[in-house]
């Protein structure tokens, strides 16, 4: 990369002085100008050839250009007019770089359509380019004796970014709720966010976003930020998080759509304690006015199979959701999912 196209404060400066404009504070655009940090995040993501990278907030397209030098593709979502046509601009001639100009959602729970139409569409090519040049599953089987024969490598999707701070949660919640082929996210967000993310039971930061992330994944902070690394500099500090994917604890859940919403509705009442949470959630209310997809299902348990429920679970009746463990919640919720197997044979006997 040229000097003078590096992502630095004063270049940032200078551009936007050229257009007479300033960063939107109300997007979150705080630019990360230290370039040893577009290392760091470019090395924990481990990218290769068979990787489709989301990129979601371009600026003016520093880390796009370094995830496109090691990616199979990159499609990355910037909402700014401005910033985006200096993108486009900048990142000209990356053949394996879709730039797309919008909103990365359609709304709090889906993504866009434009960008779920590129992240298929960068799957599809990626694999496709794995088969070609690692001379597909028939040479590979033809040679299967060959220590040296090259598989195509499993085509991924990561998500790897400098987040605006008001979409983050959204963003790598609804992608972790998807069936895409992800496996790992590298992410820069607010501190807070990753505390929260990487809470333990019993801290006051733990949540139902503690549960839904750490229920299917294993996350490590990789470094706090301090605002001096960001043009404008923000008022709160910020992290590094790596977000590994782990299929082995994904499939402990036996519903995970329903998983979502149970843990969603159980942390609207925290402060209650959880048999209480549960006979309320399933004598025909749900926990708080939701505007989220569909209520929990119509009552099956009474108060008393619920309690049996609980102890057969080793689940204390008078614990409070914040005092119970990630493992607890997904066995709950797969003995009281609907048409789950557990429930089943108990209905059976």
């Amino acid at each position: 990369m040229d000097e003078a196209d590096r992502q630095t404060r004063s270049r940032l400066m200078r551009l936007f002085e050229q257009q007479g404009k300033q960063p939107r504070h109300d997007l979150g655009q705080n630019f990360l100008v230290d370039l040893n940090l577009h290392q760091l995040i470019v090395k924990h993501a481990g990218l290769s050839t068979a990787d489709v990278v989301l990129e979601v907030g371009t600026g003016t397209g520093g880390l796009t250009s370094r995830l496109a030098d090691h990616a199979g593709h990159v499609i990355s979502v910037e909402f700014d007019e401005h910033v985006f046509s200096h993108a486009k601009h900048f990142l000209a001639g990356r053949n394996n770089v879709t730039l797309i100009h919008g909103d990365a959602l359609a709304n709090k729970s889906t993504l866009a359509p434009e960008v779920i139409a590129a992240m298929e569409s960068g799957l599809v090519k990626v694999r496709a380019a794995e088969q070609r040049n690692y001379g597909g599953l028939g040479d590979a089987v033809a040679d299967a004796d060959n220590p040296w024969v090259i598989q195509p490598a499993v085509t991924t999707l990561k998500l790897v970014a400098n987040l605006p701070y008001n979409i983050a949660t959204p963003v790598m919640s609804n992608l972790m709720a998807g069936d895409w082929p992800w496996s790992k996210m590298v992410v820069t967000i607010q501190y807070e966010l990753a505390e929260r993310m990487l809470a333990k039971p019993g801290n006051g930061e733990y949540s139902a976003l503690t549960v839904w992330m750490q229920s299917q994944a294993e996350l490590k902070l990789i470094r706090k930020l301090p605002p001096s690394v960001f043009w404008p500099p923000p008022k709160v500090d910020s992290g590094v998080l790596r977000v590994d994917r782990s299929p082995q604890l994904q499939q402990q859940i036996e519903q995970r759509d329903w998983f979502h919403e149970f843990i969603r509705d159980v942390f609207t009442l925290r402060r209650k304690q959880i048999l209480g949470v549960l006979t309320q959630m399933f004598n025909g209310k749900t926990a708080g006015d939701r505007t989220h997809s569909q209520p929990v299902p119509s009552p099956v348990f009474t108060r008393e199979e619920l309690a049996e429920i609980l102890s057969s679970l080793k689940i204390e009746p008078t614990f409070r959701p914040e005092q119970m463990t990630v493992a607890q919640f997904v066995a709950l919720s797969n003995r009281l999912a609907p048409q789950s197997t557990a429930t089943a044979l108990n209905t059976d006997a």
